[in-house]
């Protein structure tokens, strides 16, 4: 289908979506799903396994940056320029590689970009860094738009071969996947954390420089804070060598193990020539036709963003600003640790229970759980003899993220099924923008500026959310109601 002008409103984009939904669904009677049952489940589990090896190396560095590479703002420009080459590639790459490469082969050609990320980190210097971190960025738009696709894909076929909701297929994929890929923050961390513990001295911080930790912190006025010292290097040796023998199992399950899906295989009998030709202008005209044509991704674009602010304050701030600050690196990881165990079991909880409420009461708790944890962290004020309240702050931004990695995705799978290419790089456009919005300013911006940032974006990006929700089923209705009427008609 060639570019076409704007639709003039969502009421019509959602009869054009209906009508390719149709077609597609039709010709998948013809043709059938191309894998069993058992297929699909294994397809996901290894998947969401490559991701688990992949990210417990990736995840985790990204947790300490802030920390280990704390000179000249090193780990969190760093940690910003991974996002901002992902929103360039984002632009360009993924339907062009999903689409000449497939899904499969599109993973493994991202993944080595990981692995060379992990390998830098053997030797932080801004020229081993930086390159490293642009090349990530470009291969992690093709990586997560891959992954969105394959999964979308899968869940759409095993809801056919099962007689499922399609939505309640894609919500419970998304789940299994954030559920295995979250415990990343387990098993990483928990390397981080046993290395940095075997501590060589005792030594204590002052009360004053405490005081500073927290909401009040600004990363100008901590340097003499030696709970922010760096590890000795032998210790960040090791740790880097777990994190790049993880990346590279991660790399090898996919290779060997992922079977390969054909995208096309539903629209074979009506392609026609050229319509899906390689002409990379061509491919970004779609994304840039979906961003136009879509007021559901319009709205939805300030969430989004939350979703790469919430998770790049939580490992970039949070960890520095609170954790390192008051009660020292080394425990850092212990609790990540509490924030994955809460992120992986909600997200596979959530995305079992939202065929019976919806995504609506999982988008409220998010609004409460991380608008009052935030708010929390405005006026409280650290304390070293009180370790547990970290956790609990960490298993609650947790349950948080949960809702929004998973509810988001889903969504994005459910409200845009016939386009999930340019859908989902969408999604990881505007969610690495929040990435490189966080990050960009860690360095500069004091905790309590940034927190309220996070809090402007979450109020903003619920509201328009409902705002979706509420158009579009009152879209449904009234196409329900038209088809109806037709019906009696005839």
């Amino acid at each position: 289908m060639e570019p076409k002008l704007a639709m003039n409103s969502e009421e019509d984009a959602l009869k054009m979506d209906n009508v390719l939904i149709s077609e597609q669904n039709d010709t998948e009677t013809t043709l059938g799903p191309s894998m069993s049952k058992k297929q699909i489940l294994k397809n996901l589990i290894i998947l969401s396994s490559s991701f688990l090896f992949l990210f417990t190396a990736f995840q985790s560095s990204q947790n300490l940056q802030s920390s280990l590479n704390k000179a000249e703002g090193l780990g969190t420009v760093t940690l910003a320029t991974i996002y901002a080459a992902s929103v360039l590639s984002g632009l360009l790459l993924p339907p062009l590689v999903i689409r000449h490469l497939g899904c499969k082969w599109s993973l493994v050609l991202s993944m080595p970009c990981y692995i060379l990320y992990m390998a830098a980190n053997f030797y932080p210097v801004w020229g081993t860094m930086l390159p490293a971190s642009l090349l990530l960025g470009v291969g992690a738009a093709p990586l997560w738009a891959a992954k969105c696709t394959y999964l979308t894909q899968i869940g759409t076929w095993y809801a056919k071969l099962t007689n499922r909701d399609r939505d309640d297929a894609i919500n419970r994929f998304f789940g299994v996947f954030f559920m295995m890929f979250q415990t990343s923050q387990i098993w990483g961390n928990l390397v981080s954390s046993a290395v940095f513990s075997l501590r060589m001295d005792n030594t204590t911080v002052d009360e004053t420089v405490i005081s500073n930790c927290g909401a009040k912190y600004c990363p100008i006025e901590n340097d003499n804070n030696t709970n922010l010292e760096r590890p000795d290097l032998d210790k960040i040796y090791t740790v880097c060598g777990v994190y790049l023998a993880s990346a590279v199992i991660g790399c090898l399950t996919v290779v060997f193990l992922l079977d390969q899906i054909d995208l096309d295989q539903t629209k074979k009998r009506d392609r026609k020539p050229g319509r899906h030709g390689g002409d990379s202008a061509h491919l970004l005209w779609e994304i840039v036709r979906h961003w136009r044509d879509s007021r559901y991704q319009k709205l939805l674009i300030p969430l989004t963003v939350y979703s790469g602010i919430e998770q790049a304050f939580f490992a970039g701030d949070f960890t520095k600003s609170f954790v390192s600050c008051t009660i020292g690196i080394w425990n850092v990881g212990y609790v990540m640790i509490a924030y994955g165990v809460a992120n992986a079991s909600c997200s596979l909880l959530f995305g079992r229970f939202v065929q019976y409420v919806g995504h609506v009461p999982f988008f409220v708790l998010a609004l409460l759980v991380h608008g009052g944890t935030q708010i929390t962290l405005l006026v409280w004020k650290p304390d070293p003899e009180m370790t547990y309240i970290f956790y609990i702050l960490a298993c609650l931004w947790g349950i948080g993220d949960a809702v929004i990695q998973t509810q988001i995705n889903a969504f994005y799978g459910y409200l845009f099924t016939n386009k999930p290419e340019a859908a989902f790089a969408s999604y990881r456009i505007f969610e690495s923008a929040g990435f490189i919005l966080s990050f960009g300013y860690s360095s500069f911006l004091c905790t309590n500026i940034k927190i309220y940032i996070c809090l402007g974006f979450l109020a903003v990006g619920m509201a328009q959310y409902g705002v979706v929700e509420i158009t579009h089923r009152r879209s449904e209705q009234h196409v329900e109601t038209r088809s109806m009427a037709e019906l009696c008609q005839t």
